[in-house]
């Protein structure tokens, strides 16, 4: 007679516990997420494509469902629900809220919820650290940064790029909403950073004046058309997807994350593709770079647009549930599940 098998108690890890949990830790992360990249280019992973609900009354907004698998050590399963809202901004209230589902390997029982608006920052931020520092492998080093957008994302990224060792001679600033620009700058200020800190008053201004450009907007279709602008050849974290012209890739070395997620729903290197009829203009993946299978030429743009993988959230996910199981503060609902004997 086999042994019954125990269902998993269910925790509830609040958004304070989990800044509390990745506090200082860019590097480990950055380490951890590298270490996703590589499961997932070994194929032990599971990534289905992302299911977005649309709103025929409110078409700048969406929530996005990431379910996923991660192998390896960790071995955990779950989803991502995500919202982006970005009307909230002029309510004074943040754009995206989320929350991750994390499911027990074996019996399939949820065994957390965890607020994941921090989680998904977070994620997106040692992505593109890591990025950054293997993508500019084989060419000068950036000592001038671009942030083209300025919210939340863009502040996570900034600390996981100093919490990982880069510092800057210049960073600059753009932003259509004045307010943000200024909110951003002032963030910048109370780093202590010693980089000439400029807000810039056009875009070409900032991207010319930039070896490593940030993109972290909220733009559904490319805005940014001047080939010319990039003449330098700088290092590009494409990080919200659409606010490329197609005619800008097709001229740079182009990685991205995953081929098959990054090339749907009208990113801008799905418009190259479906242009084209071509995804030879892509220079190959994340991973690839990681593992020594491609070199980048030094006399393009490098372009890196990232999707954005569930297997992330769930690596980053764990770590947070462990970290605070570990510390002995994890909020359990006893009776979370009531109905355990199949026949009553």
């Amino acid at each position: 007679m086999p042994q019954p098998t125990a269902v998993p108690t269910f925790a509830v890890i609040p958004g304070a516990q989990v800044q509390e949990a990745l506090r200082g830790r860019e590097k480990e992360i950055v380490e951890l997420v590298e270490a996703t990249y590589r499961l997932h280019g070994a194929g032990d992973t599971v990534n289905p494509p992302s299911y977005f609900l649309r709103f025929a009354d409110r078409p700048s907004s969406r929530i996005i469902a990431l379910p996923a698998s991660l192998g390896g050590d960790q071995r955990v399963d779950g989803l991502k629900w995500v919202s982006s809202f970005p009307d909230n901004v002029a309510a004074g209230i943040p754009r995206a809220s989320a929350v991750l589902i994390l499911n027990d390997h074996d019996t399939g029982y949820p065994f957390a919820c965890l607020e994941a608006s921090v989680i998904n920052a977070t994620r997106t931020a040692a992505s593109a650290a890591l990025a950054a520092d293997r993508l500019s492998q084989g060419r000068p080093r950036p000592t001038r940064i671009g942030f083209f957008g300025v919210g939340l994302i863009a502040r996570y990224i900034d600390t996981f790029l100093t919490g990982t060792g880069w510092t800057f001679d210049e960073i600059g600033v753009f932003d259509t909403a004045p307010d943000s620009a200024a909110g951003f700058r002032g963030h910048l200020e109370r780093t202590g950073t010693a980089a000439t800190i400029t807000v810039h008053d056009t875009a070409g201004d900032l991207i010319r004046a930039s070896d490593l450009i940030v993109f972290a907007t909220v733009a559904g279709t490319p805005h940014v058309h001047e080939r010319s602008w990039f003449d330098h050849n700088p290092l590009v974290l494409h990080v919200s997807l659409r606010d490329l012209d197609p005619d800008i890739l097709v001229t740079a070395a182009n990685v991205v994350d995953d081929v098959e997620h990054c090339l749907k729903a009208d990113t801008s290197p799905h418009l190259v593709e479906q242009r084209t009829g071509s995804r030879d203009f892509l220079t190959g993946t994340l991973d690839d770079i990681l593992a020594g299978r491609v070199t980048l030429p030094a006399d393009q743009p490098v372009v890196f647009s990232p999707f954005g993988l569930g297997v992330l959230d769930l690596a980053v996910g764990k770590f947070v549930y462990d970290r605070t199981a570990a510390s002995g503060d994890l909020h359990t609902v006893d009776d979370f599940f009531s109905e355990l004997r199949r026949h009553g």
